[in-house]
């Protein structure tokens, strides 16, 4: 049988390659906004984070995404990020990575 290429993306927040299932899309539309994309379909430029709780507060505490997009974001967004990865991590815990 043959193996299906797995998507390799790049973490901003640390830089390694990672599988694209292991990672949070986060996407900047035509009008700048902002927004976590969990689906990975949004139209926009996007940029990958690990679902990893500590990589999500370095990327507030370094305000990677303010410096990658070059906009100036609201911490509440950091906050969603944290709390979206904290829940990916525990749904993959529970069901293993798909």
């Amino acid at each position: 049988m043959k193996k299906k290429k797995v998507p390799m993306r790049k973490d901003i927040v640390t830089g390694e390659m990672m599988p694209k299932r292991q990672l949070i899309r986060v996407v900047k539309n035509k009008e700048g906004e902002v927004s976590l994309d969990p689906t990975g379909k949004k139209p926009g430029r996007g940029a990958y984070v690990g679902i990893d709780v500590a990589i999500a507060e370095r990327a507030k505490r370094e305000k990677t995404f303010d410096k990658v997009f070059g906009v100036t974001l609201n911490p509440d967004f950091y906050d969603e990020l944290i709390q979206y990865a904290d829940h990916q991590a525990a749904r993959q815990k529970l069901f293993g990575n798909e």
